[in-house]
């Protein structure tokens, strides 16, 4: 009865081999969010593909040295017969993102960000200079 029963569960081992089954929830960004990262003139260049996403569906932000970039999409597609009723509709909802050690010292202002054709580049320096916060005087009235 074990010899029967393995050719059975083989059949559903080599279903879920299929690479759609056995990619994991977290990499999935990275498969979406193809990144290249080039250093040229002591900055970085950061390349991401960002396919069939529009620049206001992407976000960038800076906290603790990370840089994130992450991107949101609602999508709803319907389609209609000669007369007008609905015989195929599907909805997609999704979010990417993915994030990148920059160090501490990088600000906001040092980084320079431009989304064109489905790829945002992104370019920052290399190494800054912590930059000690100043004193600010309160204004008292």
């Amino acid at each position: 009865m074990l010899l029967a029963n393995r050719g059975f569960n083989n059949l559903f081992d080599d279903m879920f081999s299929d690479p759609f089954f056995s990619r994991s929830y977290d990499h999935t960004s990275a498969q979406i969010m193809k990144t290249d990262i080039h250093e040229k003139d002591g900055n970085y260049l950061v390349e991401m593909e960002l396919p069939g996403y529009a620049k206001e569906d992407i976000k960038a932000d800076l906290k603790d040295g990370y840089l994130t970039i992450s991107a949101h999409k609602n999508m709803t597609k319907e389609e209609k017969d000669a007369k007008g009723n609905c015989v195929h509709k599907e909805r997609y909802t999704g979010t990417c993102n993915r994030s990148f050690y920059v160090g501490d010292a990088l600000t906001q202002d040092d980084i320079k960000a431009a989304f064109k054709e489905g790829v945002l580049h992104l370019s920052f320096p290399k190494e800054v200079q912590k930059q000690e916060e100043l004193p600010r005087l309160i204004t008292i009235e």
